[in-house]
């Protein structure tokens, strides 16, 4: 079978405190026809990326509720991952090579994986592109009675999809039962599907956005280098090119020639599915060029989510200089902390930052590193900022608000 993911366990009640209990009952009325339903989540990665990140509360949520949910991840060969990183790119509008020896290797893989897929379930949800396959290689085995609905949920941007690519996964997103988008922005023109919008949400009670006492916080910042004396910005991404973290550098340069004490933490992980994370690394040390003030960080240095808590919780300014951008779940953990942000205007980032109430939306470095200089230069007016930004979050970005979607969603595919 394929891998099955261990959780924690989550009890949907303890989030009552934050949303309401009036949110929390409908939930539970929502659920309740759907009490036993079988759902299970097939992706790429346990581990490093915004997916498993939401699948690791979703699943126990939706265990909560009373449904029965798992968590399975695909596996793959070195060759599988750089093809479908290679997919990545291109759907999200890279110049990438596309082969039919890549997309052979492609399908023996997901082939292989379908093989392993075992069990009877009510609901599967298939996520971003490496998986996408498995439906169509399970149509005809035991493994799908005539129950079965089938979702797609697509988490990256594919406003400027490559168009070969895009055919040639177009086929098998159009043998499921629903598509989900993040935003609308993101549905190409030929899927002869009718989508469905719903952007993901971050965990209030994860251990990333749990409360911190501020000296627990700054310890671990010293920990890692950063004089809290001293005010610092941080952005915490995949090393991915998408998330230009080159161009965090440059702006922060800039940044520097007027703040001349200012920090800057680059903070991520590296992904199991992303074969190209250690290439950017590589670029981004030496764009660093040995500069104390610049802290490059990964969880190659142990940096997990208790340490990006308190990095995003401590920083004067919170930065996601995205070029394309799924959702940007940094951002939201930035603006729950009550921290401004300034972000790249791309992808899902602009549903989250309200341009110049509780952030703001750049497009060049020199605007990035303008806006930051705004923030830093007044941080009442950043703190304002970052509060009007935790409510706002809050509205719409918790993952209550998703597993209601999700909820209706499969009440919708039942009837």
């Amino acid at each position: 079978m394929l891998e099955r993911v261990p959780l924690l366990e989550k009890d949907l009640d303890a989030y009552s405190e934050i949303v309401g209990t009036e949110v929390v009952a409908r939930i539970r009325e929502l659920a309740e026809p759907l009490r036993g339903a079988r759902v299970l989540h097939v992706n790429a990665t346990a581990y490093g990326g915004g997916v498993a990140e939401l699948l690791a509360t979703h699943v126990p949520l939706l265990r909560s509720a009373g449904l029965a949910a798992d968590w399975q991840v695909i596996r793959g060969s070195d060759e599988f991952f750089k093809v479908t990183k290679s997919v990545h790119n291109a759907l999200q509008g890279g110049d990438v090579e596309w082969t039919r020896t890549m997309e052979a290797a492609y399908l023996e893989n997901v082939l292989d994986n379908a093989l392993r897929l075992e069990g009877a379930f009510d609901f599967v949800v298939v996520h971003d592109p490496q998986p996408a396959a498995l439906r169509s290689f399970v149509r005809d085995r035991t493994l799908r009675h005539e129950g079965t609905k089938w979702i797609w949920r697509g988490h990256i941007d594919l406003t400027d999809a490559d168009p070969k690519v895009w055919e040639f996964y177009r086929p098998f997103v159009e043998l499921h039962d629903a598509a989900v988008f993040t935003m609308p922005e993101f549905v190409p023109d030929t899927l002869e599907l009718e989508p469905l919008v719903a952007p993901p949400c971050i965990d209030p009670l994860s251990v990333k956005n749990l409360d911190l006492p501020r000296p627990f916080g700054e310890e671990l910042c010293k920990q890692y280098g950063v004089d809290v004396r001293r005010p610092f910005v941080c952005q915490v991404s995949r090393y991915d090119p998408w998330k230009d973290p080159i161009g965090v550098i440059d702006a922060f340069r800039i940044v520097r020639e007027k703040v001349t004490d200012a920090q800057l933490v680059l903070a991520g992980s590296m992904a199991t599915d992303d074969p190209e994370g250690f290439q950017v690394w590589e670029e981004v040390q030496q764009a660093r060029a040995d500069d104390p003030d610049i802290h490059l960080l990964s969880n190659i240095q142990q940096v997990g989510n208790v340490q990006i808590n308190a990095f995003q919780r401590l920083a004067a300014v919170v930065i996601q200089k995205s070029i394309r951008e799924g959702f940007g779940l940094t951002v939201s953990e930035a603006l729950w902390k009550g921290r401004p942000v300034v972000g790249g205007r791309a992808g899902g980032i602009v549903l989250q930052i309200r341009d110049g109430y509780d952030g703001y939306l750049v497009d060049s470095v020199e605007e990035c590193a303008a806006r930051t200089i705004d923030l830093l230069a007044d941080p009442v007016g950043a703190d304002a900022m970052g509060a009007q930004g935790r409510e706002h979050v809050r509205q719409n970005f918790l993952c209550t608000r998703e597993l209601e979607d999700w909820l209706r969603l499969f009440t919708q595919l039942r009837a």
